[in-house]
């Protein structure tokens, strides 16, 4: 039996764990479970059929990213719908400084600027701005809502619209920043991250394997706390009102 075939079913086995284990908790979350890993597994099935032909033929790789982006803005999107063009925004929020960040790795020679260096480069870069977007999305929707008498009395106080938005959109983005932060920390003495485990497994030294992971998560750091601070920042825009005030009535920050 191929090592391919033994993961594979190794990982299945463990997701049917995973899933039967929410059944008998009752958590409501078999049915979540089970499509994620059954999406899972048909996705990367494709996308390492896609793959081989990108590495093949490198003008495909910016379509791979195009792809890669649009996903990512979609899901972040539908996570903070309650912000007017939210997906717009996240797409911003998300490209911005994902690619700015892969385009200085490549130009600087940390990564070959090649298809096989820079769609990597580029998918996980892109998927931390994401999940970072996501989370100070959620937060800021919810700390929106619940501190709006804080905020109407800051501004009663006669702080600007920015200032009296500024304790909400802080703990939003810490919020968002937390994870990178928590895993940055721990590395190594805590978790093993995928890309060191990954290049360990292929072949690579120690030494490589740590270099390249230690650059992937000091960039991580930079590009989630850019993709949160441009989210912050296009809410600001959304929730004031000409005039430096808070929009008034139907309060557009809400969760739908």
């Amino acid at each position: 039996m191929s090592d391919v075939l033994v993961q594979g079913l190794a990982g299945i086995a463990l997701a049917v764990v995973a899933v039967g284990l929410a059944w008998r908790l009752r958590l409501g979350l078999s049915k979540e479970l089970a499509v994620a890993a059954a999406r899972a597994v048909i996705q990367l099935t494709a996308v390492g059929a896609v793959i081989v032909a990108v590495f093949e033929i490198p003008a495909l790789a910016f379509a791979f990213v195009a792809v890669m982006l649009t996903t990512a803005a979609f899901t972040a999107g539908r996570r903070i719908g309650g912000i007017p063009s939210a997906r717009l925004w996240a797409f911003a929020a998300i490209a911005v400084p994902a690619l700015t960040a892969t385009g200085f790795l490549l130009a600087v020679g940390a990564f070959d600027f090649t298809p096989r260096a820079a769609v990597p480069t580029a998918g996980i870069l892109i998927g931390g701005a994401m999940a970072a977007t996501s989370l100070t999305g959620r937060r800021l929707l919810e700390e929106l809502d619940s501190a709006h008498s804080e905020i109407e009395a800051r501004l009663c106080l006669g702080d600007s619209a920015r200032e009296a938005l500024r304790p909400s959109i802080r703990r939003a983005i810490h919020t968002g920043l937390t994870p990178a932060i928590d895993q940055t920390r721990s590395v190594g003495l805590v978790t093993l991250p995928g890309a060191f485990v990954g290049l360990l497994l292929g072949g690579a030294t120690p030494a490589e394997a740590a270099s390249t992971q230690l650059v992937v998560l000091l960039s991580l750091l930079a590009v989630e706390l850019a993709a949160a601070a441009l989210l912050s920042e296009f809410v600001q825009r959304a929730v004031i009102a000409p005039g430096e005030r808070i929009h008034q009535g139907s309060s557009p920050w809400r969760s739908k």
